[in-house]
């Protein structure tokens, strides 16, 4: 084993790696190979793409003498499918409390955090996401508050695109959170911004409030500044997949593991690289050395989450832009709800750039946009002052993308 990981890792690795035993998936040459060495390293097994897990998965990776369909008829696990964000969805299953369980763990790696849960297993909270998939839970039909109401939890937008939500309905979004009087927001930062924006509007605050938990995808600057500004809280990023659980959660501006939950690999010693994960906790899917496809950087007081590795955009010099070095030229902008820079194969890109004002044409914002992302792209950039800018079919928004020749 790496001489770095703990002893509580190395027991959690062990018993993930004996999981593996009688599962189909692993009864292949190459990990064969890898699992009867006498003592295996992480860095001895094989990595397993997302290509992998979605041919595979979920009845692949179950235990022998394991049938999906008697699990879910005796109500032992939950089987959900990925957003799809990075390619086509993955069906992943896991135990009925796993979930709830893991976040939990991974939440209360922060100090602020473990003091307001204490001793409780959950805390309120009102979840503003697509309604494509929240959480563990997907819905795809109109629900009435009753049927949104899980435990703690009160899922509140139902919409693919807030921008195209009316004061009406964010209306009524807003008294069901006031009325729910939740601990905290649960956002996709996009979702959570617009709806910052109309309680802005509207002078509303919402007393109960304690923090604000950003995930689902990229937190921008951008998004991260206008919760902070309207609601005068906390704002918290937490890390992770459908297919991994939660991995990290932000620390004063840095990302922390959580350590029960999965091991942690960067393919870099120094600077950028892909993140590879190697779970510990999910029976039904014990998958080692996942590359769960984004871009990180790992320094001394934690990691950096850099966004999806299909969204990095390229220089003139041929290096990487991440999503997160890109949206760093955004830091002190005002006026701007939501952005989405577009590179063009000849290196050029166009920016949109979505007003928090209906109307604005965000000239300033636009000047000093182009020239500092044409200096990073090493290429012409231009801008304009959009109405809308639309979700992937997944319901998530890309705020980089790079398009094919």
């Amino acid at each position: 084993m790496p001489a770095t990981l703990s002893p509580d890792s190395t027991a959690c690795l062990r018993d993930a790696i004996g999981q593996t035993t009688g599962v189909a998936f692993y009864a292949v040459p190459v990990w064969q190979a890898a699992l009867s060495l006498p003592s295996p390293r992480l860095t001895d097994l094989p990595r397993i793409s997302k290509n992998q897990l979605r041919e595979h998965s979920p009845e692949g990776f179950l235990p022998a003498g394991m049938e999906l369909k008697d699990l879910l008829a005796r109500g032992l696990i939950e089987e959900e499918s990925t957003s799809g964000t990075s390619g086509a969805s993955v069906r992943v299953v896991f135990g009925k409390s796993w979930w709830a369980e893991q976040e939990r763990e991974a939440l209360v790696r922060n100090p602020f955090l473990a003091e307001l849960f204490g001793d409780r297993p959950t805390l309120r909270r009102a979840v503003l996401t697509t309604p494509g998939c929240s959480g563990v839970s997907c819905y795809n039909r109109w629900l009435n508050l009753d049927q949104r109401t899980l435990g703690d939890s009160l899922f509140v937008n139902q919409s693919r695109i807030p921008f195209t939500l009316g004061e009406d309905k964010l209306s009524g979004m807003a008294k069901e959170v006031a009325d729910w009087t939740p601990a905290f927001l649960d956002v996709d930062p996009v979702h959570g911004a617009w709806f910052a924006l109309y309680c802005e509007r509207h002078g509303l605050r919402f007393p109960s409030l304690r923090f604000i938990l950003t995930s689902y995808e990229y937190t921008s600057v951008i998004h991260r500044a206008i919760m902070e500004r309207v609601f005068g809280v906390p704002v918290i990023n937490l890390y992770g997949s459908s297919e991994t659980g939660h991995l990290l959660i932000e620390v004063d501006g840095a990302m922390q593991p959580s350590p029960g939950t999965a091991l942690l690999e960067t393919t870099a010693n120094e600077g950028l690289g892909e993140l590879l994960v190697t779970t510990l906790t999910n029976p039904y899917l014990p998958l080692l050395r996942y590359e769960i496809g984004d871009y990180v950087e790992r320094k001394p007081d934690g990691y950096r989450v850099h966004g999806r590795k299909r969204d990095a955009l390229r220089a003139a010099d041929g290096s990487v832009l991440t999503t997160r070095m890109i949206d760093q030229a955004f830091a002190g902008t005002s006026g701007i709800a939501h952005y989405q820079l577009r590179q063009k194969p000849d290196g050029s890109a166009q920016l949109l750039l979505l007003p928090e004002a209906e109307g604005d044409t965000l000239r300033t914002a636009q000047a000093h946009l182009t020239n500092e992302l044409g200096r990073l792209l090493g290429a012409a950039v231009t801008a304009e002052s959009v109405s809308l800018i639309t979700p992937e079919d997944s319901g998530k928004f890309r705020l980089t993308v790079r398009e094919a020749a």
